[in-house]
């Protein structure tokens, strides 16, 4: 291996390409010396890409199997026209773990790969031994707080200002270094967490081919009520344990739905993070291994617990 091969897989596993439909995605994993325990499955959130996971990747994947994939229009994975979603991710994913994975899997997603990690535990309950979410986004809360009086004003703004050749015009003007170290910074508790490394990830993709319109695309996705099943709907439904952490200086989704995940969810670990924003897994990852891994211990000897007390 070259060094910088070396620095690559020390810091984002082993990648290879994969095809899904006809498109061309990537994913990494690094696997522990002796393979032992669930495997685990990271999906970065938007405008982000699996090398999001450069900290946790090799961290967990020396206790368990671990990899990490590009969600088709993101990362490293072509941008094509597509009909996307949650359930369209869901499906990728779903097919992915058919294909390489094929045993019950802990999912862990950040923001929107925290959602998408929901979906496909809610479609495809089969894959999945539990979910490990930092920071949920529920499209559906926003439809639910907007008052019925003046939801078609509201939803007429948006298709205006969500129109593909306005949208296409605010990428070019946003994909700047300068601009995406800002909002990027807005993603964090602490800014000096933006380096070089973290601006070159999340902005290779930016300049793929047909970036311009998977980006209008996928916002204009994310405004409708068909982006996917309610997070809270979801959450009802799902037996698997489920840890959810949550920076309490998150400026992108407002911490206080964690409290309600939990209502919603009553055996769901919550663990806040005061230090943290919107991606304590980039921020404090020594702090966001640990918690995971202590947690994936738990669930383990009480699954063990379980078969030993079934079988007398």
């Amino acid at each position: 291996m070259t060094q910088l091969a070396d620095r690559q897989a020390d810091r984002y596993g082993i990648e290879r390409d994969w095809c899904w439909r006809g498109w061309q995605s990537r994913y990494s994993f690094w696997q522990p010396s002796t393979p032992a325990g669930q495997p685990l499955l990271l999906l970065h959130g938007f405008g982000a890409s699996l090398r999001h996971w450069r900290y946790n990747l090799r961290a967990l994947g020396s206790h368990h199997p671990t990899y990490a994939l590009d969600l088709i229009g993101l990362g490293a994975a072509v941008k094509p026209i597509a009909a996307y979603s949650a359930d369209f991710w869901a499906a990728q994913v779903y097919d992915f773990w058919q294909e390489l994975i094929g045993t019950p899997t802990i999912l862990v997603g950040n923001s929107i790969g925290a959602l998408i990690a929901l979906t496909c535990v809610y479609r495809y309950p089969e894959m999945a031994a539990g979910v490990v979410m930092l920071s949920l986004p529920d499209p559906a809360i926003r439809d639910e707080m907007i008052p019925r009086a003046i939801a078609p004003l509201v939803k007429g703004i948006e298709r205006l200002f969500t129109a593909q050749w306005l949208l296409r015009g605010l990428f070019y003007a946003v994909r700047r270094p300068a601009i995406v170290k800002r909002w990027a910074q807005l993603a964090y508790a602490n800014p000096a967490c933006v380096d070089a490394e973290l601006l070159d990830i999340l902005l290779g993709p930016a300049y793929d081919t047909h970036a311009d319109l998977a980006f209008g695309q996928i916002i204009q996705a994310m405004t409708r009520a068909s982006f996917g099943p309610s997070a809270k709907t979801m959450l009802q439904a799902i037996p698997q344990p489920l840890l959810l952490l949550w920076g309490e200086q998150d400026r992108f989704i407002p911490p206080q739905l964690a409290s309600l995940f939990q209502q919603v969810h009553p055996t769901l670990q919550l663990v806040r993070l005061a230090a943290a924003g919107h991606c304590p897994h980039d921020e404090q990852p020594t702090e966001v291994n640990r918690i995971i891994l202590e947690w994936l211990d738990r669930h383990v000897l009480e699954v063990s617990r379980h078969d030993q007390q079934t079988q007398f």
